[in-house]
């Protein structure tokens, strides 16, 4: 193993093919992000349990290569069962030998990280997964919903052909003085070119997924590194 390169394991849905893209074009040259690929058709309770049976086998083919660290890399799937975060990330760990983290719990954290508690929420999705982001925001990480809107209502491998318009007239429509962050959830909506003129044009943090699970793989690795233009998450990198 190369010792300059940190390797990341990441399981993502099978469907997405926008996190590849993003973190291996965003993140440092010497980061590497290493994926296994879950079941999952639908963004709802039966695309969950899908996902959920092929974790342990992906985890721990992903624990035969030398990773730092493993990221469940699925936003929605930490909003299905009360104390899923605990119990996936135990899983994880004890399939592939290395430290783990949830993408619904990374953006909690990451949001709370920035001092934000007032968000509006956003989705490339609706249904079941859209009404339980609210209350998994609310209860697992205490933070007040001012608003949530589905921006689309696709399939997870239609949502990587979003433009950014949707979700930016969302906001806008969202947008209150009150509100303290915007956050979009979502890992196959490509959202990180877009990060730094939204925060310019509402004048307040934006969290998404691939952005803070980019925030998480840096505080685990090298809290010291920064990576600017891609909004104050990653710009400034607080602690959380």
């Amino acid at each position: 193993m190369n010792p300059t390169i940190r390797h990341i394991g990441m399981l993502i849905p099978a469907s997405n093919t926008t996190i590849e893209l993003e973190y291996n074009r965003v993140l440092p040259k010497d980061y590497q992000v290493h994926v296994g690929r879950l079941l999952m058709r639908t963004v709802d309770r039966a695309g969950w349990l899908t996902q959920d049976e092929d974790i342990d086998h992906q985890a721990r083919l992903l624990g035969t290569a030398p990773i730092e660290l493993i990221v469940l890399a699925q936003t929605t799937a930490s909003f299905f069962a009360p104390g899923y975060d605990d119990t996936v990330t135990a899983r994880l760990q004890a399939a592939s030998g290395v430290p783990s983290m949830a993408a619904g719990q990374i953006v909690g954290r990451a949001v709370r990280a920035l001092d934000a508690r007032r968000v509006a929420l956003f989705a490339p999705y609706g249904g079941e997964a859209a009404a339980l982001s609210r209350r998994y925001f609310e209860d697992r990480h205490g933070l007040t919903v001012v608003a949530a809107e589905s921006f689309a209502n696709l399939p997870n491998r239609e949502i990587s052909s979003l433009g950014i318009d949707e979700a930016t007239a969302a906001m806008a429509r969202a947008d209150q003085e009150d509100v303290d962050a915007l956050v979009i959830v979502g890992g196959n909506f490509a959202a990180m070119g877009a990060i730094a003129a939204w925060e310019r044009r509402f004048n307040k943090p934006i969290v998404t997924t691939n952005q803070a699970t980019m925030w998480a793989i840096f505080r685990a690795l090298d809290p010291t590194a920064r990576l600017p233009g891609y909004g104050r998450l990653l710009d400034e990198l607080p602690a959380g």
